[in-house]
């Protein structure tokens, strides 16, 4: 068993017991914090709170006669403001925004914002730099879903050039989808701040549901508000925008009206021992989407939503290419997935491309893919995937465990000729590409659609495929099911690796068992490697 810590601020900390686990230790540890009973753990990511600031602290894992010691050194804290001391009341009834909001501005830096245990009714809270936030075991964050409460962000803005303004020009405000877009403000948003840490065994929900008047309804994607004539994007959980340093670790993120937590232009983000929530059937609650972001670390999380647990994103070429940048430096590991559309999702709205990343002892379960890449006509030809790898994964009931689909039909032109025609087009500033992609040491079992489902353009194909060290098996009652969102592409049942417009497929140890029909289904594949 190695121990390590992996995050701390002054009052918690998150701690690795790596004994070989993917989401779970074999064995479940007693916790003692400075020789104080703390619970129990059976995660490999394990957090632990009762700290105390500035000194070290001796926190013990204790299974039988086994016993693990490891030293936490947390930073000093500086005061601690309690929100209830600035009138928050955690009724469930009163509106709680501006006391809570008040305690953060507030408060001296290097300190703590307490939410004690308690239902506080809230909008949008703004962050601080240089602050912690910490909801207390019991405190939920409940947040309104009465639209004409809520303030919005415009998007994108333009510096006043010529009139004494002498910065970059560009602040990056809403973002919808890879685009500058009006957002309703989120639950938590933080703008340009740094060195801020979210944690505690609270909650934050969004209280969305299917109502008429809730963000789930069908009709209310974007809300058009007609006295001004513009569309609004629906806010996510926690919005963060060209930030840098920032923690989020131990507490539920639940029924957000669009993804949970959306970070773009920023760097150093920890996402760490979250539950990330929301019912199978909920509209576009992606669970964890960093977009143009950079050393970002995923680790030991919880995700059941309604769309992609993780998908990793980096804009559409229409807007700026300095809002838009390379995605670049991100792990995952040690968590789990289950009953969202895809488990790790690349793009689509990747136009500045995604660089080394590194996805690693995970389990999914009943998603409909697996791991996913979407692209299409469209995204440029920075759109590259390059230091992809996805090992030591295991999977079971997952529809297709393996798409990459070129042809991905979103947005308004997703389902034009320009987008959805087989032919090969001419290479254009609009074509993207594709990078080599690593998939090892990976166990898919029960699967139902297809064991892969690659596609690439025509016209630039994808690169490189190395499966090394992967077991596919199907479920004895699979049903049939589309395996990507593409124009023609029907609903198929036990289906073994169907593979088009690809240059290099490198097979090493790849078994599937239990298909209808040939293992491969080949069409404009240049090279097979099999080993």
């Amino acid at each position: 068993m190695e121990t390590s810590v992996i995050w701390r601020c002054a009052r918690a900390a998150v701690i690795e017991l790596d004994d070989g686990g993917y989401f779970t230790t074999e064995d479940t540890w007693q916790v003692f914090v400075n020789d104080e009973a703390a619970g129990e753990t059976n995660r490999v990511e394990t957090y632990v709170d009762g700290l105390k600031p500035g000194c070290r602290n001796v926190v013990r894992f204790v299974c039988g006669e086994r016993e693990l010691t490891v030293g936490v050194a947390t930073p000093s804290e500086s005061f601690t403001i309690d929100v209830r001391d600035c009138g928050a009341k955690g009724d469930g009834e009163h509106d709680d925004t501006i006391n809570i909001q008040a305690a953060i501005m507030a408060c001296p830096e290097r300190g703590r914002v307490l939410v004690p245990a308690g239902n506080y009714r809230i909008k949008s809270l703004f962050l601080k730099s240089g602050i912690n936030i910490e909801l207390a075991e019991g405190a939920q964050l409940l947040a309104r879903h009465d639209r004409a409460a809520l303030a919005y962000l415009p998007q994108t803005l333009h510096g006043n050039k010529g009139e004494g303004y002498n910065g970059s020009g560009l602040a990056p405000m809403g973002r919808w989808e890879g685009e500058g877009f009006s957002t309703y403000c989120s639950t938590f948003t933080g703008m340009g701040v740094h060195d801020v840490n979210i944690y505690g065994r609270g909650a934050i929900d969004g209280q969305t549901d299917f109502a008429e008047d809730n963000w789930w309804n069908k009709d209310f994607k974007n809300i058009y508000r007609p006295e001004e004539g513009r569309e609004i994007a629906r806010p996510r959980m926690i919005f963060l925008s060209e930030c840098e340093n920032i923690g989020l670790a131990g507490f539920t993120v639940r029924n957000s009206p669009a993804w949970n937590i959306h970070p773009i232009l920023s760097e150093h983000i920890d996402a760490l021992c979250l539950s990330i929530e929301g019912p199978k059937n909920s509209h576009n609650t992606d669970g964890f989407d960093p977009e143009s972001c950079g050393f970002v670390r995923v680790l030991g999380c919880h995700f059941s939503v309604g769309d992609d647990c993780i998908a990793i994103k980096s804009g559409k070429l229409g807007i700026e290419p300095e809002l838009r940048p390379a995605m670049h430096d991100m792990l995952v590991a040690h968590c789990y997935m289950h009953d969202g559309h895809g488990a790790v999702v690349l793009g689509s709205e990747a136009a500045g491309g995604i660089k080394d990343l590194s996805v690693s002892k995970c389990l999914f379960e009943r998603t409909d893919r697996g791991l996913r890449v979407k692209t299409r006509r469209g995204r440029g030809k920075d759109a590259v995937n390059e230091g992809i790898t996805f090992e030591h994964i295991r999977m079971d009931e997952v529809l297709t465990p393996f798409v990459v689909n070129s042809f991905y039909f979103c947005d308004k032109d997703g389902k034009t000729d320009y987008v959805q025609n087989r032919e090969a087009l001419p290479v254009d500033e609009r074509t993207p590409g594709f990078g080599v992609t690593t998939f090892r040491d990976i166990e898919a079992t029960n699967c139902h659609a297809a064991a892969a489902y690659i596609t690439g353009l025509p016209e630039s194909k994808v690169t490189r495929l190395q499966f090394e060290d992967v077991h596919v098996t199907f479920s004895p009652d699979a049903e049939p099911a589309v395996p990507a969102m593409a124009c023609g592409v029907d609903a198929m049942v036990r289906q073994g690796i169907i593979a088009q417009n690809v240059k290099v497929l490198d097979l090493h140890n790849v078994v599937v068992e239990g298909q209808d029909g040939d293992e491969m289904q080949l069409e404009n594949v240049d090279e097979v490697v099999r080993s």
